[in-house]
């Protein structure tokens, strides 16, 4: 394949799905790594596209995809979080979760509980847990996002400040070790960053791929994090900082494939 058809078809694949590692894109090319970074090269220069820790994207994707979209990202690993965090719930117990496709997994997998007490701002996570199993929802008001259906602003911000939970649940956009968690919407930032102060244990629920992204805004620090829950071991200087800070890291078990089970 020429270098000029392979420019044309990482354009084709990053429209159709936003987002792509650089080892990826050479699997799915049959080109080497250092054949690939030769690729990218000029066409990160021209502007065409964005490089960022291993992976590129369109200019106007640094954002995150749509919500739907990002469900099928990683979804083995977000289940793998939300079965993990789910565990550590408990019958009666009280939650506060923003919005987020790792979040809603966790929803899907809290249908095990009974008698909970969740607040949030996620209609996505409300439908899904409200006048089930006697549990009680309290949904934050707003304006909900066209994208996920969530509320924000300064009156979902008020509402949730008056409740204190057990635990306060988010997800997150980007995890740095110099940055700290962070994410893509002014909005959403500030959201997740009240909802670590209302919980006895503050939780970030993130798969591997936010490790050593760039958000735009800063949700909060290390220190008013509790705990990580992740698919695979966080990076050096990202393992580090957490440790400093007093953070808890669990990983979570994902499924093995079937190549990983036969080499078992």
């Amino acid at each position: 394949m020429r270098h000029s058809k392979r420019h044309a078809e990482i354009l084709s694949i990053l429209r159709d799905e936003g987002t792509c590692g650089i080892a990826d894109l050479a699997q799915r090319l049959g080109v080497s790594l250092e054949t690939i970074r030769r690729d990218v090269k000029p066409l990160t220069q021209s502007g065409k596209i964005v490089k960022m820790h291993g992976a590129v994207t369109l200019p106007f994707r640094v954002a995150e995809a749509p919500f739907e979209r990002r469900m099928r990202e990683n979804a083995d690993a977000k289940r793998a979080i939300a079965v993990a965090c789910a565990s550590r719930i408990k019958d009666g117990d009280s939650i506060m979760m923003d919005t987020g496709t790792t979040t809603s997994f966790l929803a899907r997998q809290l249908l095990r509980r009974r008698d909970l007490t969740v607040v949030t701002n996620s209609s996505d996570v409300a439908r899904t847990l409200a006048t089930v199993n006697g549990n009680k929802v309290f949904m934050a008001g707003g304006e909900l996002r066209g994208d996920n259906g969530a509320a924000f602003g300064r009156s979902a911000i008020d509402f949730v400040a008056r409740f204190k939970v057990k635990f306060s649940i988010i997800s997150i956009g980007a995890i740095g070790s110099a940055t700290g968690p962070m994410d893509f919407d002014l909005d959403e930032a500030e959201f997740a960053n009240v909802v670590l102060t209302c919980g006895e244990q503050a939780i970030i629920v993130s798969d591997h791929s936010k490790f050593g992204r760039q958000g735009l805004i800063k949700v909060c620090d290390y220190d008013t994090v509790d705990l990580l829950i992740t698919d695979e071991a966080p990076p050096a200087d990202i393992a580090t900082t957490l440790r400093d800070a007093d953070v808890e890291i669990e990983i979570a078990a994902t499924p093995m494939s079937e190549q990983q089970a036969a080499s078992a």
